[in-house]
Order: C-alpha cells, then structure tokens, then sequence
C-alpha cells in the first residue's frame, strides 16, 4: 500500500471499512476468500483495486493491494472463467509467493 499516492490510499481505507468481526457476513459483489491449506485470505474489491487481507489477532491485517488488471490479466492468460477466480487463486503457488514476501518485508 506504501507505494500507492497518499490520496490513492486514504480513498481505497475510506472505501474498505473493516471490522473482524464482519467477515461472518460478507457481500459476495465486493468480497472473495482465498483458501490454502487452512489458511483464509479474504479479497475486497475496491475501485480498480483487490485488498487482500486476513482475520488477525490484532484485528484485520493487509497483505496485499493489487491493481485489478493484475488478476484479471492473470485469468485472461489463463483462459479461466471469472467466478473461479478465488477457486483458481487458492491452487497457485505464485499468489502465495506474493503474499508470504509481504510478510518477510515487515
């Protein structure tokens, strides 16, 4: 998220309002779930942007923001259907990749 603009970031917080607890009740139109080995990433669709985040002790922790293109070009390449897109992303070593570099960064 740091190397978005300051403005980018304050628009995309302001849209994506989150609360642990209300990952028991999301709208499927603007969130996913990511699945792999029992670990559950969650995906919020903001403006052109996916947050990827995850429930976390200390509350909602993000991983990720990817520009939509970046996935959509990734199924488009893949010749996948959209709705599988979670489903699809659950299988590839490469996400994950991406995510667990996040974590080392910190």
């Amino acid at each position: 998220m740091a190397e978005l603009t300051k403005d980018l970031q304050l628009e995309l917080l302001a849209e994506f309002q989150m609360l642990p607890g209300d990952l028991d009740s999301l709208d499927p139109a603007h969130f996913g779930r990511v699945e792999r080995e029992g670990r559950k990433l969650y995906r919020y669709r903001a403006k052109d942007y996916r947050i990827y985040f995850e429930n976390h002790s200390a509350g909602v922790l993000v991983h990720r923001v990817l520009h939509k293109n970046t996935l959509r070009d990734f199924l488009f390449r893949s010749n996948l259907p959209l709705d599988e897109e979670d489903r699809e992303l659950s299988k590839a070593g490469g996400f994950w990749q991406l995510i667990e570099e996040a974590q080392t960064k910190k």
